[in-house]
């Protein structure tokens, strides 16, 4: 049978619980989750002894370059490298050349990832100070949501009229995602240390210009035009303890108005690390203090923060090793977000049912994704299976990002994902990919 698989003895995690069982795939659906499955005819099985089973990471924040920027990276090499990483499902930003900005620019988006995508996609209409009446033509049905920068766009795709802002906000149900950093805060910062040090700022500076208040005053902003004018915001990318306040805990995520993302980067990396790894860590927002990802942490773990995701945006090692002022903010990680997260995992940061509710469920739920997200009966087949007791370490010849670099290079993750399922497809199997097949368009319940 076509995407028929059964897995065999993994340990499931799904919905707050492990245990051990079996699933089997049909045509590419989650047919039946059982202790135990009795093999029907002609079906391959999957032996996942010793394995986690897990839904795949659905990523609601990458940067794939395409159309435009495809020196950097394109749909078909980052959705490789994120399907290898354990994420069948992204969501790409709108900043790309051109800019997604009209609805027929949305659609040629679309139109490259329906043939080149090896995971499941959708997109963001990006919002501006002009293009209100084009923005509430999006579909809600077949488009993740909005997206707006309030801070570090590029183009013309920074929203700094606040009239503007506010009737976006009022005039659509669609979720609105943010990019909240406030751009005369850094602006004033980066004039005052570019007249100390001129055009070589040392990088340990970048989180001191791209403050805790740079961030704090665009997204408490944003937080309070949301509560006046009803809208639904999510905000990407919580850099700071002090944000994580704004954001609350005490109802359900079904029932939030306002919710927040964190990055792996910003909970793994401190600002100790800009020694080291220097420019390769420099992201928009900045990584900040190491109380800071401690507070972030906490706030994940206590629900006032409700997703996790890559922001991967990936830059040419040349751009990246320019001097602080030219070189790019932005660094790929779909192939190790997963990885780096297992190891927290094993750590005893987070336990795995938690992570697998901040990757998988709750994205799914936030973005009322139609039938992705979970290991349940009549739900796509997106699954992936991980090896916990297979180290490997991160180096250039197992690098699949087209930039060819990773901010994790050298570093040995405890676990490997062996196997993952996009739609029932078994679209990779220990380093080998199903060329032939792609993922399918996002579709929402809303």
């Amino acid at each position: 049978m076509k995407n028929s698989y059964l897995i065999k003895s993994a340990t499931i995690v799904n919905e707050k619980k492990s245990f051990k069982g079996d699933v089997l795939i049909e045509n590419g659906m989650i047919a039946k989750v059982a202790t135990t499955i009795t093999n029907p005819k002609n079906i391959e099985t999957v032996n996942a002894e010793g394995k986690y089973l897990i839904p795949g990471f659905i990523d609601d924040q990458v940067h794939f370059r395409e159309p435009g920027l495809t020196h950097k990276a394109n749909i078909a090499t980052e959705s490789k490298a994120a399907v290898a990483g354990g994420i069948t499902t992204f969501i790409e930003q709108p900043n790309t050349i051109p800019q997604a900005t009209t609805q027929t620019l949305l659609e040629k988006k679309f139109e490259i990832a329906a043939k080149t995508s090896y995971a499941n996609y959708s997109f963001m209409f990006g919002g501006t100070n002009n293009n209100l009446e084009e923005l509430l033509k999006t579909d809600p049905k077949k488009v993740a949501g909005i997206k707006l920068f309030l801070g570090s766009s590029t183009g013309n795709m920074l929203v700094d009229d606040v009239e503007v802002l506010e009737k976006i906000f009022s005039s659509t149900k669609m979720i609105i995602s943010l990019h909240c950093e406030d751009e005369a805060t850094i602006k004033k910062n980066t004039a005052e240390f570019k007249a100390k040090y001129g055009e070589d700022i040392p990088l340990k500076y970048h989180p001191i210009i791209r403050s805790e208040e740079a961030c704090y005053i665009s997204s408490s902003k944003a937080v309070e035009l949301a509560k006046k004018t009803g809208a639904r915001i999510h905000i990407f990318h919580i850099s700071t303890a002090k944000e994580t306040n704004l954001f609350r805990n005490d109802i359900p995520l079904e029932e939030k108005q306002i919710t927040a993302e964190v990055c792996v980067h910003h909970l793994w990396f401190n600002d100790a690390d800009y020694e080291t790894k220097g420019t390769h860590i420099k992201w928009n927002p900045a990584v900040k203090t190491e109380k800071d990802r401690l507070g972030l942490w906490k706030a994940l773990l206590d629900d006032r923060i409700d997703v996790l995701a890559t922001d991967h945006a990936p830059h040419t090692l040349e751009e990246k090793n320019n001097k602080y002022l030219n070189a790019p903010s932005g660094g790929p990680l779909v192939q190790h977000a997963v990885l780096a997260l297992l190891e927290k995992v094993k750590e005893g940061v987070i336990p795995i049912e938690k992570l697998v509710e901040k990757m998988s469920h709750n994205p799914a739920k936030l973005f009322q994704i139609e039938k992705r997200g979970f290991v349940k009966e009549g739900y796509y087949a997106d699954l992936v299976l991980v090896d916990v007791n297979k180290p490997q370490t991160v180096a250039k010849d197992n690098i699949l990002y087209k930039c060819g670099w990773s901010p994790f290079m050298g570093t040995t993750f405890s676990s490997t994902i062996t196997q993952t399922f996009v739609n029932g497809v078994l679209m990779y199997n220990n380093g080998q990919f199903n060329e032939e097949i792609k993922g399918k368009r996002l579709t929402f319940n809303r």
